[in-house]
């Protein structure tokens, strides 16, 4: 039972491989309603937005190594405002200002985002290289990155211009809606997992799984890129 926590997380990490590696596009039913709205709707919007953040894993695999090691809500609530300023910031510069960036080259870089995280987590900067980054500065460039992950998935439709702005900004609200329900889980598991000794005990296994999952949609959507080429 020694070991039993600290397997138990690296498992339950790489049982979201299969997930992760999907990178939560926008197909099907939602890919349909998108390309045909005509209009404003807001609420239908809003639920995609929820959606689209609840199962986005990337976005939640980095949200998951920035809370790690925060224990006060004001920590949390700082770190996590930066990331939605930033993520907000470039979605709705993406889609409304008409902003293209590579998706592929930018879900390779929400991958590393995720890697740093982890490696940040696990003090590899200091360690290896005597520094210590910026940690709300990088969330908030990462945020950056982030917000155009989601643009580029919205940028693969013919999105009508009617009633455009009030769609993305139901869907940005929705995006935030979806994090704060998600991280709240995530709070909380966390709040349980603090109480016990293993916690600090399993924090490199965790973290190393993280960034196995980060360096895996990394090397995902780098080879994608190249084989668009």
């Amino acid at each position: 039972m020694r070991h039993a926590t600290g397997w138990a997380a690296a498992v339950l990490v790489s049982m979201l491989f299969p997930a992760l590696l999907c990178a939560h596009p926008m197909t099907g039913q939602n890919a349909t309603f998108v390309q045909g709205v005509q209009g404003t709707a807001v609420a239908p919007f809003l639920y995609l937005g929820a959606k689209h953040m609840v199962t986005g894993y990337d976005h939640l695999a980095f949200l998951v190594g920035v809370i790690f090691f925060l224990y006060r809500l004001k920590d949390v609530v700082a770190y996590v405002s930066l990331f939605t300023i930033g993520h907000s910031l470039t979605l709705l510069l993406g889609v409304l200002g008409r902003v293209g960036a590579n998706a592929y080259i930018v879900d390779a870089i929400i991958g590393l985002s995720v890697v740093y995280k982890a490696f940040d987590n696990l003090g590899g900067f200091e360690r290896l290289f005597g520094v210590r980054p910026n940690t709300k500065l990088a969330v908030l460039v990462f945020g950056l990155f982030h917000g155009f992950g989601l643009a580029t998935k919205l940028q693969e439709f013919e999105l009508s211009p009617n009633g455009l702005v009030v769609n993305i900004l139901s869907f940005n609200v929705g995006v935030e809606i979806g994090q704060i329900l998600a991280l709240t889980a995530v709070l909380l598991a966390f709040s349980l997992w603090r109480s016990r000794a293993s916690f600090v005990r399993y924090a490199f296994v965790t973290n190393g799984a993280l960034m196995a999952v980060g360096f895996a949609l990394a090397g995902q959507h780098a080879v994608g890129y190249v084989l668009s080429q």
